[in-house]
């Protein structure tokens, strides 16, 4: 349908259903602004009565003591298609397969995580200003040089030393500085191994008004991980704190998963009682009642994660076997989400 034909479909006048040739091909100016103009009345009582409706329907609804009835507002994420490993909430295969995973030792406080840290060969100066934050981040982490050795030897010997798990930073030259863009993950001394593209890091020195965290056991939020394979890439990083939470710090840790980006985030809450506006009473001083509001203070650091692989077993590219590799292209979608 060519666009002066859709023109003036959408110019229906109420007055019989008479249609309207396209305004805008009107030469006479007159008749142009008042076809104009009643078009837009027309537009303007559609409006009217659909807000009348609402309005209608919301009251009925509340002398029902029901929910007032809302338009489902369309975004990329409500009309992602549909995955068949979408885990349910009441799913007892998943919960008894995550019951002997090899993070149930972690999760149920047998095990404390102890985390190794390194670098790629030769990192700049930012590299470590990142490393100082996410020792921050990561309760019990340790940093040691790269040195010479490759990822598997190193595996080896974060195992012989008793840790938990490693993590290897990569760095590329961006914007006329090295910025970290990978992030190898690997559970020892079994696996599983993951790899992540870093994008959009802020170290804490970057951020406004930032705090400075004074606990060591923050809390945990794991955001958005529906599938399968995101509830296994929940409880990885999830492994990676102790489950032991200091309370009083009021410190929290959040990974958010959204369009299999994942974002990382460190903060600090607080809760104030103060006064506050009574529901649905005009501003008015004197209508105002006890209410608590939550305050964020944001610790840092914060980046991206984005699931490049995840391997069976400890970090072997050549012989190790993928539970999951990203094809770009083939698996890629605009309505299309793995986690």
């Amino acid at each position: 349908m060519s666009r002066r034909s859709r023109v003036s479909l959408a110019m229906e006048a109420k007055d019989g259903g008479k249609l309207h040739r396209n305004p805008s091909a009107i030469k006479n100016k007159m008749k142009r602004q008042a076809v104009y103009a009643k078009l837009k009345s027309v537009k303007k009582a559609e409006r009217r009565t659909r807000r009348e409706e609402n309005k209608r329907k919301a009251t009925e609804a509340g002398e029902l003591g029901e929910e007032a009835p809302r338009k489902k507002q369309k975004t990329i994420e409500s009309e992602r298609e549909v995955d068949p490993t979408f885990v349910s909430p009441d799913d007892l295969e998943v919960f008894g397969d995550e019951a002997g995973d090899e993070f149930a030792s972690i999760f149920g406080n047998e095990i404390k995580p102890k985390i190794m840290i390194t670098t790629r060969p030769k990192p700049s100066k930012h590299l470590f200003r990142f490393i100082a934050d996410l020792m921050t981040l990561l309760p019990k982490s340790f940093y040691y040089e790269r040195k010479s050795f490759d990822v598997k030897q190193i595996c080896q010997f974060a195992t012989n030393k008793k840790f938990t798990h490693l993590i290897v930073l990569g760095e590329d030259k961006k914007y006329k500085k090295k910025m970290c863009n990978g992030m190898i993950v690997s559970r020892l001394p079994d696996g599983p191994t993951a790899f992540f593209k870093v994008s959009n890091v802020q170290i804490s020195t970057d951020l406004k008004s930032r705090g400075k965290s004074i606990s060591q056991q923050p809390e945990i939020i794991l955001n958005n991980f529906n599938t399968r394979l995101g509830r296994r890439v929940g409880r990885f990083l999830g492994s990676l704190y102790p489950h032991e939470p200091n309370f009083k710090g009021r410190e929290v840790v959040t990974f958010h998963n959204q369009r299999d980006f994942i974002f990382v985030r460190y903060h600090r809450y607080i809760f104030d009682e103060t006064e506050v506006q009574r529901e649905g009473e005009k501003k008015d001083p004197k209508k105002t009642e006890l209410g608590v509001k939550a305050r964020l203070q944001e610790l840092g650091p914060r980046f991206t994660l984005k699931l490049r692989w995840l391997q069976q077993g400890s970090f072997d590219t050549l012989h190790g076997e993928y539970e999951w590799l990203h094809r770009r292209g083939e698996m890629d979608g605009r309505r299309k989400f793995h986690l």
